[in-house]
């Protein structure tokens, strides 16, 4: 989820930024303080981070250190009765927002930015680095958000699908499931997710789920994406993935590369969420597998923790003194955080003037 309240309130925000109006960072520190809500929303909670693919794309692959684990089954039900779904009314405002500044609606066809603005904005993401398919008990986390009222998604690897887990998770409510498919060709397929990626089998597997969602009227979007990696047959490998599922009930669409400071190869990206600054440390909190608070699903090794969900309460985290302190880096633009070098977004306090007064911490 985000919190779309504060993201209609960032834009005025940063339309004063780009402005000028700010004359320190303490101003930009309050305004954005003002703004910002003293309840959580979470964005995602990663219920596991074992995978046994080897992606090109992901820090995953070579940089995470960290214990493989699940998440206890106690504190992912805590958490959740901390978290309240977003009002009819709130998501009436945000329809009407997302209109006016994007110009996308809410019935418009599938892209990246109207998943981003239209999905993610409301779900529960139960992915991080690791992939969902591999928790045994990904269906009843499923049922337990859905009966708390909130929509739920993960993007997952479908050489991994096991059927009749997957029936499990529609059945208890799933809204999306995201497959992500770089190719057509299994070997191309495996030079790019890993030896385990496998299309053929992959896709029969998806048609039998479509098959198993419609015989049973269940209301699962079926989601499928390939990533943008800037190859020279991008075009074409995209255009035999659509013509693959032509026809078929789901939402496809080409996304841009994530983590691009990973590979050091810059082309770019179509995603407004990329595009803009970074709003996370303001709109959302992180839940990683071993139970601690992370700035974001961008920490593949935990690095920025700011507390233990296991033991504190998610508003204790969320407006304690770590995070505070975390907010005024990202506003300083301090040295040593890995926000300012592995990650491809901007931080807010890069749009201030660069003789402007540091803020202390």
């Amino acid at each position: 989820m985000l919190d779309i309240d504060f993201y209609m309130k960032f834009d005025t925000v940063y339309e004063q930024l780009q402005q000028g109006q700010f004359t320190d960072r303490q101003q930009l520190f309050d305004a954005l303080e003002a703004i910002r809500s003293r309840t959580p929303i979470v964005y995602n909670i990663e219920t596991t981070n074992k995978c046994n693919m080897r992606c090109e794309m992901c820090p995953r692959t070579t940089m995470m250190t960290r214990r493989i684990e699940d998440i206890d089954h106690d504190t992912f039900i805590s958490a959740v009765r901390q978290l309240r779904p977003h009002t009819p009314e709130l998501w009436t405002r945000w329809k009407r927002f997302c209109e006016e500044k994007y110009h996308i609606a809410e019935d418009d066809l599938p892209s990246e930015n109207h998943f981003f603005l239209y999905i993610i904005s409301k779900v529960i993401q139960l992915h991080g680095y690791g992939d969902p398919l591999l928790d045994k008990h990904m269906a009843e986390y499923v049922q337990i958000l859905t009966d708390h009222g909130f929509p739920t998604y993960f993007s997952c690897n479908p050489a991994n699908i096991d059927m009749e887990a997957t029936y499990r998770m529609l059945n208890a409510g799933l809204s999306y499931i995201k497959y992500s498919i770089e190719s057509v060709d299994d070997a191309v397929y495996k030079k790019v997710r890993g030896s385990a990626a496998n299309f053929s089998s992959s896709y029969k597997n998806i048609l039998k789920i479509l098959d198993y969602k419609h015989v049973h009227g269940l209301s699962t979007v079926i989601v499928i994406t390939m990533l943008d990696l800037n190859r020279r047959d991008q075009a074409e490998e995209y255009e035999k993935l659509r013509q693959a599922f032509d026809g078929l009930d789901v939402y496809l669409y080409l996304k841009s590369e994530d983590c691009q400071w990973y590979r050091q190869d810059y082309h770019g990206t179509k995603s407004i969420h990329w595009s803009e600054p970074c709003k996370h440390p303001w709109m959302t909190m992180t839940i990683k597998s071993n139970g601690e608070a992370t700035m974001c699903m961008e920490d593949f090794n935990n690095e920025i923790i700011f507390g233990d969900v296991n033991q504190e309460s998610l508003y204790d985290i969320w407006n304690g003194e770590r995070y505070r302190a975390f907010r005024l880096q990202h506003i300083d633009v301090a040295e040593g955080i890995k926000c300012k070098h592995e990650c491809d977004m901007k931080l807010v306090g890069e749009f201030l003037c660069s003789n402007e007064i540091r803020m202390s911490s």
